[in-house]
């Protein structure tokens, strides 16, 4: 893997407005691309998500998302540790699991795979519109891409992640934009937490149909920012 750090990524600057997730670049505060898709859910999935939470319990409900939250926290660390060359050892019991799956990750969907890395925790913006952090950006299989790490509790099936389509459509739009690069391809490494991987690759009219609909939920955004 060649390290190519030639873009410029600004240093990530979070705040919370109204509890949602906001970046500052150059004193200008814009939405995270969660807090949109967020505020943009479609209604069955909110619905959905109700009734999980009903049927769980809030209380059950926060230690299921909690525990996920802190799983992929360590995950994240070991697979940047990892790029960045270093050794990393968490001890405790999240760490143990984390490292496993982190090596799920790593071994199989990074190793030749990876071929050239631009940065790690790269802070992107789309001027005025939105801003968020991604895991990498480089060369992926040949191809310029933006790539992110998921930990899951359960295996996923592609009809299931279109938010995470999405999240890196707007990475990409976002990359293009400021650094002038062609990046037509997203990447989902996933690890389940009884380390099962899989890889989703979005490209193509797919990635491109993904990008539409990141921008539709932008405008949608807006609109009810101005209501």
């Amino acid at each position: 893997m060649k390290k190519n750090f030639k873009f410029d990524y600004p240093k990530s600057m979070r705040s919370l407005i109204d509890e949602k997730r906001h970046y500052e670049i150059k004193s200008t505060k814009l939405p995270s691309v969660t807090t949109i898709l967020s505020a943009t859910m479609p209604e069955d999935k909110k619905k959905a998500l109700d009734i999980w939470k009903q049927r769980v319990g809030d209380v059950e409900a926060d230690k299921i998302k909690n525990e996920a939250a802190n799983r992929g926290t360590a995950m994240h660390s070991i697979i940047e540790k990892y790029l960045e060359g270093q050794g990393y050892l968490d001890l405790t019991d999240v760490g143990h699991q984390a490292h496993t799956m982190a090596t799920q990750i790593i071994e199989n969907g990074l190793k030749n795979k990876l071929s050239e890395l631009w940065g790690i925790e790269c802070c992107l913006y789309y001027p005025d519109l939105w801003a968020g952090q991604t895991d990498v950006c480089g060369i992926y299989e040949d191809g310029e891409a933006i790539i992110d790490f998921k930990q899951s509790n359960k295996p996923k099936r592609r009809e299931w992640i279109g938010d995470y389509k999405i999240q890196l459509a707007a990475y990409a739009l976002a990359h293009n934009e400021i650094y002038g690069t062609n990046i037509q391809k997203g990447v989902n490494l996933i690890c389940t937490r009884d380390n099962l991987f899989q890889k989703f690759i979005f490209e193509g009219e797919e990635f491109k149909q993904a990008k539409y609909e990141w921008l539709t939920r932008v405008d949608q955004y807006y609109n009810q920012i101005k209501k």
